[in-house]
């Protein structure tokens, strides 16, 4: 299989085999006007099998969410077909409007001009709960 390389634009790699899916909608990129491939379960030494984004365009992209998604991924920057900058993502501290609370009895349901907003309680075992009522995130 051949996927062209990319002049400009943005590779998330060192996705967890399975999750490129998840990432692509979280980050919207459904709706990106570029070109947008994924490549899954990709052979890797490091992993054994991965998954693999390419963005045609240098467009903004939220590292929060990739951080909850697959902490570990890397990101590269390419400008004029060589990697330009390279970043390794870890779990955020806080995630705004990401994800949704589940719990129907937050103020969150009700008020829904509130932002949803989850707070990393167990970074070993990547767990977030609901700043307004603790709720664990799925």
């Amino acid at each position: 299989m051949n996927i062209d390389s990319i002049n400009n634009g943005i590779v998330i790699d060192h996705i967890t085999a399975g999750r490129g899916m998840k990432l692509y909608e979280l980050l919207g990129l459904d709706t990106a006007e570029c070109s947008v491939a994924i490549i899954r379960n990709v052979s890797s030494a490091k992993m054994g099998k991965k998954d693999i984004i390419k963005i045609d365009a240098d467009i903004p992209i939220d590292l929060d969410v990739i951080g909850y998604v697959d902490p570990g991924i890397t990101v590269n920057i390419i400008s004029d077909g060589k990697i330009c900058d390279k970043k390794s993502i870890e779990m955020p501290e806080m995630l705004k409007n990401v994800i949704r609370c589940k719990n129907p009895r937050c103020i969150t349901s009700v008020e829904q001009e509130l932002d949803n907003i989850f707070k990393l309680t167990d970074r070993e075992n990547s767990v977030y709960r609901c700043i307004y009522c603790e709720t664990k995130a799925k």
